[in-house]
């Protein structure tokens, strides 16, 4: 075996968790730095905890959030929107002409946009 071709092997390694876990073992390195360990590991300890990378976590919410929205406002304008055509069939079935039945309907989806906003608020 060729001399001086393996790097310096150490038997007392010095490993150092960001939690200040601290252990020995052997290592090519002297010092070796980690960020999780089994003492701080989720899945050892059973905590949820989130390790947010440059934040991904902090997106993710904005993004849940803004989707939560839409869907709710999606919600309210499908909710004014058959109110509206309730309103109309109501309407023509008392004897309103077309002109005057689309305005009650407008009216009944403006109540309720009017009112699922101050609901919100």
């Amino acid at each position: 075996m060729k001399a001086n071709t393996h790097p310096t092997y150490y038997t007392d390694a010095q490993v150092i968790c960001a939690c200040g876990n601290t252990w020995t073992t052997g290592s090519t390195r002297k010092q070796i730095r980690t960020d999780v360990c089994s003492s701080c590991h989720p899945f050892f300890t059973g905590e949820q905890r989130i390790v947010d990378s440059a934040g991904q976590v902090d997106r993710f919410m904005r993004r849940l959030q803004q989707a939560e929205e839409r869907a709710a406002q999606i919600q309210v304008q499908q909710k004014a929107d058959e109110a509206a055509r309730k309103a109309v069939a109501q309407a023509r079935a008392r004897g309103e002409n077309a002109k005057k039945a689309k305005e009650i309907g407008e009216r009944a989806a403006e109540d309720v946009l009017t009112s699922s906003t101050q609901a919100a608020a």
